[in-house]
């Protein structure tokens, strides 16, 4: 017997399996666990630097929203300021009593007024009838008692209604952008000072707001119009604002209950400009509307500033976390790849070394259990030659224990189905024999009688002829019923041979079918069973007929015993088919009872019966499966459905 394996023979394999199987990328552990602590540590910094930077814009655009939104209230202020002052300078002007002092004194009245507001270069007086009865100009002559007809005109029909009016803006000889403002006089049939202010003043309040470096402020009016603007050649161009995002937005919430009565704030993308933050005040008095802008990029200026400062602090992490996680890495991979040294010295047989590791943790206590079981293996080699030798002699006891116990098997089936096979063959060769016996007695008679006639004188020619014909008869029973005895006689012995020898040989399949068929007939006829054959003509195998006729006369066997039980006129099919030129096929099929599918899964297990009250070994199938298999070197297959029968496939090839 071979020498069992020492350890440094088992290596080799162990070496080559290791090398085969060794995986083909991999990144070292140190720099695992490096990438790993990076990684995390610019997570972190990453989240904290997004939340930073996203609570820096918000605070810078609510800081620049407020600053605004303070500038636009205190430009609307202003104006509202300039407005009011407007009105009233002209308010003591339209007391119930001016009307009646002398028109010098009126016109007297109108020039104080205008120096006294500059922005004021026309004041007229309407009567209470409307009609104009002294205009002083800065810019044209005073006009005394023209008359001029303004009943119908708006600023007297509105300013009578409401006491106050403010006319629409209007360019005056394109250049300056004027205001109409009428006030209605006090007491009963009032008259109309009517007066032109030059809104050019309002442009110094609006030119002084400075948001940042590039923030400014307009003022519009309720329809859009441009009033003011730091660049005055916007409002000598009579700019219709109105489109733009955030003046139609303010405009469409004028008078709602949703915007506040002060001011409020947007974000607006303004054409052919960058986007910028916008907050607006409304002037109450005249509906007009302060805008103040500053562009969204100087807005949140402190934002990049922030950013910046959180990527050098996202670079300086991820340097310091390269560093300390490199230091880690390298103080935790020392002592594994100490382990890893030791583990390659036991897998190449060297279970001597031990593995020294001083680390306090669990690292240490892995090599210890690596000595630990280096140790236990150095020992179970020393013995393992001994057990593998005894383990090697038991299990080939056994196995020649198995051979010979499927030996005594596989010829107890043999002798069991020859016979059976010497018995049905008996039965079968009794009829042909007795038949011949009776016939030769009979022949044995009629010579005994025809003798004596012809002793006691001459015979008739009738007499004669009837001798003959009855023993060419009986010759001719004899010779028919010899000849079938002989036939069975040749057929038994060539089966017998088939059953009781291992001879491999070529043969007619249709031909041996029939005989062993015949040999099968006393098994069928007990139950009024009944065979039939479906085999091509003249088809020729070369395998081992013992071996087949085993597996068809077990499979018919099983058929009378398992599928019909006690039930009488069954049916049995042999089918014959060459499906492919290398096989051939043998159907068994029958009208059984079937076989269940739980059953099915274990027809071939080894002493796997349901008969086994009636004598039933359960090796019959075990066998066929066996022969099938290892002899024949086919396949072997089963479907049954319950109720309905069972169809047993057999394929071996042509030549075996």
């Amino acid at each position: 017997m071979t020498k069992a394996m020492e350890p440094t023979e088992a290596i080799p394999a162990n070496t080559a399996f290791a090398q085969d199987h060794a995986p083909r990328t991999h990144l070292r552990l140190a720099t695992k666990l490096a990438l790993a602590l990076v990684g995390l540590v610019t997570i972190v910094l990453l989240i904290n630097g997004a939340v930073s930077v996203w609570l820096n814009y918000r605070e810078a655009r609510r800081a620049a929203f407020q600053v605004q939104q303070e500038k636009a209230r205190g430009a609307a202020e202003r104006v509202d300021t300039f407005i009011s002052e407007i009105e009233s300078q002209i308010g003591w002007t339209a007391r119930a009593e001016w009307r009646r002092v002398p028109l010098e004194q009126q016109r007297y009245d109108f020039i104080r007024l205008l120096r006294q507001a500059p922005a004021i270069t026309e004041v007229a007086y309407l009567d209470p009838a409307g009609k104009e009865q002294l205009r002083v100009s800065r810019l044209e002559p005073d006009v005394v008692g023209s008359g001029k007809d303004y009943a119908t005109d708006t600023r007297f029909v509105s300013a009578i209604a409401d006491k106050v009016w403010f006319g629409p803006v209007y360019l005056r000889r394109g250049s300056e952008p004027y205001m109409t403002v009428a006030v209605s006089h006090s007491g009963r049939d009032p008259g109309v000072t009517v007066a032109e202010v030059n809104l050019k003043l309002i442009w110094d309040v609006v030119s002084v707001i400075r948001v940042g470096t590039k923030g400014y402020a307009f003022v519009v009016t309720s329809t859009g119009r441009l009033v003011a603007h730091p660049d005055l050649s916007f409002v000598l161009r009579d700019s219709d604002l109105s489109r733009r995002p955030e003046v139609a937005q303010a405009l469409a919430h004028i008078g709602s209950e949703k915007q506040s009565p002060s001011s409020s704030s947007q974000i607006a993308t303004v054409t052919n400009e960058d986007t910028v933050l916008s907050a607006h005040a409304v002037i109450r008095r005249v509906g007009w509307i302060v805008f103040v802008q500053l562009p969204l990029s100087e807005a949140i200026a402190p934002v990049y500033v922030s950013l910046i400062q959180t990527l050098v602090l996202l670079i300086l992490g991820i340097l310091l976390a390269t560093v300390a996680g490199t230091l880690l890495a390298r103080r935790l991979v020392v002592p594994i790849q100490r382990l890893q040294e030791g583990a390659e010295r036991f897998g190449v047989g060297d279970l001597s070394q031990r593995i020294s590791i001083k680390t306090g943790d669990e690292i240490e206590i892995l090599a210890d259990r690596f000595n630990l079981m280096a140790g236990r293996v150095q020992e179970a080699y020393e013995t393992l030659e001994a057990k593998v030798e005894e383990r090697t002699r038991d299990l080939n006891r056994s196995l020649d224990d198995l051979h010979m116990a499927q030996d005594r098997l596989v010829q107890s089936e043999k002798l069991a189905s020859l016979g059976h096979l010497v018995a049905g063959v008996a039965h079968e060769i009794n009829t042909p024999l007795g038949i011949a016996l009776t016939t030769a007695t009979t022949i044995c008679g009629e010579t005994g009688a025809f003798r004596a006639r012809l002793s006691a004188g001459p015979l008739s020619r009738s007499r004669l002829q009837h001798f003959v014909d009855r023993v060419d008869e009986g010759a001719d029973l004899l010779y028919a019923n010899l000849t079938r005895a002989a036939d069975l006689v040749h057929g038994f012995k060539q089966v017998a041979v088939d059953r009781s020898s291992d001879e491999h040989r070529s043969f007619v399949l249709d031909v041996w079918l029939n005989e062993l068929v015949a040999s099968l007939q006393p098994l069928l006829r007990n139950g009024g069973h009944v065979i039939r054959q479906e085999c091509p003509f003249g088809l020729t195998v070369e395998t081992h007929p013992g071996a087949l006729g085993q597996v068809v006369t077990n499979l018919i066997s099983n058929a009378v015993i398992h599928a019909f039980e006690a039930r009488c006129n069954g049916h049995i099919i042999i089918r014959v088919s060459h499906p492919s030129a290398e096989y051939v096929r043998i159907e068994v099929a029958d009208d059984g009872r079937g076989i269940t599918p739980t059953d099915l899964q274990r027809v071939f297990d080894p002493f796997f019966t349901t008969a086994r009250s009636s004598g039933s070994t359960g090796l019959g199938m075990h066998i066929v499966h066996n022969l099938v298999t290892v002899k024949l070197n086919g396949r072997i297959d089963v479907n049954s459905t319950v109720g309905r029968g069972t169809i047993v496939s057999v394929e071996i090839p042509i030549r075996c």
